[in-house]
């Protein structure tokens, strides 16, 4: 990867000579800092996504903008290679450039500067120092140490995830201990949470999540009679928003084979979903094994932006979808049973089925809500996920 770097006032310094991490997933930055502190001896701050020489994640040779944060005494080139040559002369990078407006306020120099500071003052712990881990369009995130330990978590997030601390509040009425806590909130979409020991459980096998859905299942039910307190708290109302999806479809129904005929049914098989009787909850979004953390305490579920009241449906696929099929199908039986005892009379299986094919359909919408409100070399994150999702929505239509 290359860093371009800028001083604290944006402007350009130059660019450091190319190197590798192991890493391949472009918002992790971690090894992107410790490696330049090992290597120059100085601290960056990495700030966002400049180029990249393949079209999605993971890997390539990948081109970052970064805040120094001390004198540079390492070799800079001034003309880096392109896109970054001559002609483009770090273009957008320069103090005097017009600002992007869909940039992050985390992505300009002395964002992250201000967010931590912010983060320590409210920690109040002394000697404690932070440690930059993630930064896209979607979050920035930072480890918060006091004594060689982790203490707490600033998480910085987009405006359409405003909502993610308030809910946070919310969430220990319906199920103490199993989210993170907020340690306190601030403005620019700024949050202090807790640490959470353990790991994030990516490929978690089918007994863990099983465990997982009858801790949602917790939450949802607790929900189910209280959605209006969850839209005073700035939650999504996501409830099958039909033309939300059509104007994300229109663009791809000459390029995706089936895609017309499925949204000219999609009213239908909607009315079909509602007549199934389960109530509308509030939905996680993004339900994956990997933003659960499990340590010898328990399981907390983590990483709520993505939440909306919506259909429980949605997070029992999103928990399943990387398990073979046999153990899929178990874990979606147990989950029926459950809302069958919840909600006597409902037909959770017939909805799980029909709402497939809506369920990628909604995802692209959220992908092309990123696209909305991102820069266009932060683009890369999420451009091939519309038609992937939307192509996807066909293919499980048919099926079913």
């Amino acid at each position: 990867m290359t860093l371009v770097l800028v001083d604290g006032r944006g402007g350009v310094l130059g660019a450091l000579p190319p190197f590798d991490v192991e890493v391949p997933w472009w918002p992790e930055v971690s090894d992107i800092v410790a490696a330049v502190r090992d290597r120059h001896g100085i601290d960056v701050t990495v700030l966002r996504l400049m180029h990249t020489e393949k079209p999605a994640q993971p890997g390539g040779h990948v081109t970052y903008a970064a805040e120094v944060l001390g004198p540079v005494a390492a070799p800079l080139a001034l003309d880096p290679a392109p896109p970054f040559g001559p002609a483009a002369s770090f273009s957008g990078l320069d103090g005097e450039s017009a600002p992007e407006p869909r940039r992050a306020p985390w992505a300009v120099p002395g964002g992250p500067a201000a967010s931590v500071a912010w983060a320590l003052k409210e920690l109040g712990r002394d000697g404690a120092v932070a440690v930059q881990q993630r930064t896209w369009n979607l979050s920035a995130i930072w480890r918060l140490d006091a004594g060689g330990e982790p203490v707490a978590w600033l998480k910085q997030v987009p405006v359409f995830f405003a909502h993610e601390a308030p809910l946070l509040r919310l969430l220990p009425t319906a199920a103490p201990g199993l989210t993170p806590t907020v340690l306190a909130a601030g403005d620019a979409g700024r949050m202090l949470l807790a640490h959470v020991p353990g790991e994030d459980r990516y490929g978690a096998d089918a007994g863990f999540c099983a465990d997982v859905a009858r801790d949602i299942h917790q939450i949802q039910e607790h929900y189910v009679t209280r959605t209006g307190d969850l839209l005073a708290a700035g939650v999504p109302d996501r409830r099958f928003e039909l033309d939300r999806i059509a104007r994300v479809a229109a663009p791809w129904l000459d390029t995706i084979d089936g895609l017309a005929e499925l949204m000219d049914e999609l009213p239908a098989r909607l009315t079909a979903i509602d007549a199934c009787g389960l109530p509308d909850t509030l939905a996680h979004g993004d339900l994956h094994p990997g933003n659960v953390r499990e340590s010898a305490a328990g399981r907390v579920i983590v990483d709520w932006g993505d939440a909306s009241v919506a259909h429980p449906a949605y997070d029992i696929l999103r928990l399943t979808g990387h398990l073979p099929e046999t153990e899929a199908a178990a874990l979606i039986e147990q989950w029926a049973g459950r809302w069958r005892r919840s909600v006597p009379g409902c037909d959770p299986q017939t909805a799980v089925a029909l709402i497939r094919p809506i369920a990628a359909l909604r995802a692209a919408a959220v992908y092309q809500n990123f696209l909305d409100h991102i820069e266009d070399s932060e683009r890369p994150y999420h451009e091939a996920d519309v038609p992937e999702q939307l192509t996807a929505a066909v293919a499980a239509a048919r099926v079913g």
